[in-house]
């Protein structure tokens, strides 16, 4: 197979990844390519010959220039919340421009789409993005990611075996995904036909509460972890308190006010079809991470 795939975000944990995968389905690695800011940042993609295009989402002659010759064009989201419609816009934009045949967006799950939603702040530029991607008249994918089985350590704190599990998400629950299953799907839209103008629902077959994670915990530990379910001014103090930024505070309480809304909640997902296998369930995570 020739066809040209070309990666963004290819330094980070998702691009690596599904770069990985691409290679593992039998992709020749000189028809990859991975736009990166910082080229000393992807000497391990070089090594295995995968073809660096050094761009920045802000500089948009960088961005048509890495595009040239791309057939398939992975769009990872960034991380800069503060631009990143316009970062974003302007990949597609660049895209089109370049002749860019087919886009594949990391979008996420959302029900609430207006500024009541409790991660307004996140959600807009994905909202942003998928609307000029639809618009653009490029071929596309959107992947509707739930959140990452990988934020439950953050979520829970160094000290969860020993204090419970201490967040305000009530008894909400989200089909947390692994991003190592997203990845892997990504590689398979990527790689067999039939994609073309759809919008995926990546979520995990399975919805878990903090409840369910509490449990889980103890059966695996063999310690009695408790789920706190603090209300939120005393989850902002306890933080607070610990040290952590406002903004990262900010950033979980509104995640854990979407969780307690149902925000991640999934009735429906596609993820078990695109792998051809049943999707990595929070045990197996927890166990990953906590038995160490």
């Amino acid at each position: 197979m020739n066809t040209s795939i070309l990666v963004t975000g290819a330094t980070g944990n998702f691009g690596k990844a599904t770069i990985d995968f691409l290679l593992k389905k039998g992709i020749e690695a000189k028809n990859i390519s991975a736009l990166v800011r910082d080229e000393v940042k992807a000497s391990d993609l070089a090594e295995k010959g995968i073809q660096i295009e050094v761009g920045d989402y802000d500089n948009y002659e960088s961005l048509v220039a890495a595009f040239q010759g791309v057939e398939k064009l992975v769009l990872v989201s960034g991380t800069d919340l503060a631009n990143r419609s316009a970062q974003q816009l302007n990949v597609v934009k660049a895209a089109k421009e370049a002749g860019v045949k087919h886009i594949v967006y990391t979008s996420f799950e959302r029900k609430n789409e207006t500024e009541t939603s409790p991660i307004a702040f996140l959600a807009q530029s994905h909202i942003d993005t998928d609307n000029a991607i639809k618009a653009s008249g490029l071929t596309y994918t959107i992947l509707r990611n739930n959140l990452y089985l990988e934020v439950l350590p953050m979520f829970l704190g160094d000290k969860v075996l020993e204090s419970g599990v201490f967040f305000p998400a009530g008894e909400g629950q989200a089909a947390y995904v692994s991003r190592n299953d997203l990845a892997e799907a990504t590689a398979t839209i990527l790689t067999t036909d039939g994609h073309e103008n759809q919008e995926y629902a990546t979520s995990n077959i399975e919805n878990y509460s903090m409840n369910d994670i509490a449990v889980t915990l103890s059966t695996i530990t063999n310690k009695e972890v408790a789920y706190l379910n603090p209300n939120v001014e005393d989850y902002q103090a306890a933080l607070t308190n610990a040290g952590v930024p406002a903004e990262y505070i900010g950033m979980f309480v509104g995640f854990a006010e979407a969780i307690k809304q149902g925000e991640f909640q999934s009735e429906n997902s596609d993820l078990e079809k695109l792998l051809s296998r049943k999707p990595s369930t929070l045990t197996d995570f927890l166990k990953e991470v906590y038995l160490k």
